[in-house]
């Protein structure tokens, strides 16, 4: 059995991220991006849920992941599996696309998380490959066009921003987790927020994040201490400006969701 590995690729100036990795044991807790992400299996077979059900994405498939889409990820069997993976801000992915058409156009949404379309995995290949290995700006930004307008003509349903399809209770609940990122927030916090019943907000939720609320604050403070990492702040004081326990426990989750420690994701960003 192979050891697993990852290299993380984070851009200076521009909300793309990128990462090349092979993992066996490593399983992924349920978590989602504030970003599109988009990856190729490259060898084995890799099994996730999301959105309820489950997929499996073997040698050649395209996954597609919309903002906040929550999934988790293993390996199909012992072998592990091999994988690329594209994340990019909502805001660039709309400057692409809006100069792509010449015009304003909405976001896209992604109905199907896994697409068997060998062009379209041909296109995410050369743009990682660019991304990882040191290709031109003007190379990276031609293959994100071509990449971001070929996911959207060939796999992309309708022009839909995840937040649009939350729902008011569930959007006005997410907002003001976002907004109280390090309160100690209860349940009843977010029912009087959203005008509604305990029960009715944490159902409104689930089912439009894909998480409890407890889930979702604490993937917050994951993205937050991201941000934190990338401009530098140490990653002991970034534990304890998101809320974690300690060095420790903010390594730990860190590492559950985005498959690679704090530390490996400081020197992608430097």
């Amino acid at each position: 059995m192979a050891r697993d590995w990852s290299r993380y690729w984070r851009s200076p100036d521009r909300p793309i991220e990128a990462m090349h990795a092979h993992f066996a044991r490593h399983v992924y807790h349920r978590h989602s991006h504030e970003t599109y992400s988009f990856g190729m299996t490259e060898d084995g077979a890799q099994s996730f849920t999301c959105r309820g059900s489950a997929h499996t994405s073997t040698p050649g498939m395209v996954m597609a992941f919309n903002p906040d889409d929550p999934h988790d990820g293993r390996a199909t069997d012992a072998l592990g599996f091999t994988y690329r993976i594209v994340h990019l801000g909502p805001g660039l992915v709309s400057e692409v696309l809006d100069d792509l058409a010449g015009r304003r156009t909405g976001l896209p949404l992604f109905a199907e998380p896994v697409v068997h379309d060998p062009a379209l995995a041909s296109a995410l290949r050369a743009l990682h490959a660019a991304l990882l290995g040191g290709a031109s700006a003007l190379r990276r930004d031609e293959l994100l066009a071509v990449t971001v307008g070929a996911m959207v003509r060939r796999a992309a349903t309708r022009p839909v921003t995840a937040a649009a399809a939350s729902g008011g209770v569930a959007a006005r609940a997410g907002a003001l987790l976002r907004d109280r990122l390090l309160d100690d927030l209860t349940i009843d916090d977010l029912a009087q927020e959203a005008g509604t019943s305990r029960f009715a907000v944490y159902r409104a939720f689930r089912a439009a994040y894909g998480m409890a609320p407890s889930e979702y604050q604490r993937l917050l403070r994951l993205r937050e201490a991201r941000r934190l990492i990338a401009v530098g702040t140490p990653i002991g004081e970034v534990a304890a400006l998101t809320g974690f326990a300690d060095q420790s426990h903010l390594t730990r989750w860190f590492g559950r969701c985005f498959g690679l420690t704090p530390a490996a994701y400081r020197a992608a960003a430097a």
